[in-house]
């Protein structure tokens, strides 16, 4: 599989994902909802969509999709590390600048996150 289709399949499913991600965040830090947890839940969202869409799209062929539970061990020891710097730096950008600029943040958190995502995907995960 050529690298310029996997990068632009994993783009269009990651903008999916980051606005499904980033609508539960600002939904639940709105209602009152710490921010470190509704990041999490809003990560737990992507996650769920992100490893199927990914394994049978962006990585899977016309005839057999990359997932099952040693791809999912697998995605999950990326996913964890991810979310715990992405909770961070969300939570450090509300602490010190204020939700509004959590809200903002968390897109471009995500999208530099996203690159690390792809080459661990591609070269790991989904091998």
């Amino acid at each position: 599989m050529s690298l310029a289709r996997q990068g632009v399949s994993f783009l269009m499913v990651g903008l999916g994902l980051l606005t499904a991600d980033w609508a539960v965040f600002v939904v639940l830090t709105a209602l009152g909802t710490p921010a470190p947890v509704a990041n999490v839940l809003g990560r737990i969202t992507g996650a769920l969509l992100g490893f199927w869409a990914n394994g049978r799209f962006t990585f899977g062929t016309p005839d057999a999709t990359r997932l099952g539970p040693h791809r999912f061990l697998r995605f999950l020891a990326m996913w964890l590390p991810l979310t715990v710097l992405s909770t961070l730096l969300v939570t450090l950008v509300e602490a010190k600048l204020g939700l509004q600029m959590a809200w903002l943040a968390k897109p471009a958190v995500e999208a530099c996150l996203a690159v690390i995502s792809f080459v661990v995907s591609r070269h790991w995960v989904y091998r």
